[in-house]
């Protein structure tokens, strides 16, 4: 049974850092596309933030979080792990996070619809 499970959201001042995880297990999604969305509270929808390749090599991000959030993943072992470094939040950055996969990511990776497995969420909260 596939399963994605979120961890590391919790209360920050703004400027702190976070670093979210995420455990993927039940398919073999080492050869997944990652991805993190975010729910701002009172929204219904769901955000891109950033993205990674199965291998790691090719990562994406929305231009709201490039060049504070970095996107990792460890392919190492059989439970596939699944980061996001958050430095320089801000109270902007107030959601739950979820991890998500996506067989194939190519030109659709900001797109919500083309992830196939997703977690329960996350919720972190940046306050100023």
């Amino acid at each position: 049974q596939a399963q994605l499970v979120e961890s590391g959201g919790g209360l920050v001042q703004a400027g702190g850092s976070l670093r979210l995880s995420c455990a993927a297990s039940g398919r073999t999604f080492s050869s997944y596309g990652m991805g993190w969305f975010r729910q701002a509270p009172g929204t219904q929808e769901h955000e891109f933030v950033a993205a990674i390749s199965w291998a790691g090599g090719t990562t994406y991000y929305s231009d709201s979080v490039k060049g504070r959030f970095t996107i990792s993943r460890d392919n190492a072992r059989g439970t596939v792990h699944v980061y996001l470094q958050m430095n320089r939040l801000e109270p902007e950055d107030t959601a739950v996070y979820y991890c998500a996969a996506a067989p194939l990511l190519g030109s659709g990776y900001n797109i919500k619809a083309n992830y196939d497995y997703w977690g329960q969420g996350t919720q972190v909260t940046v306050s100023s």
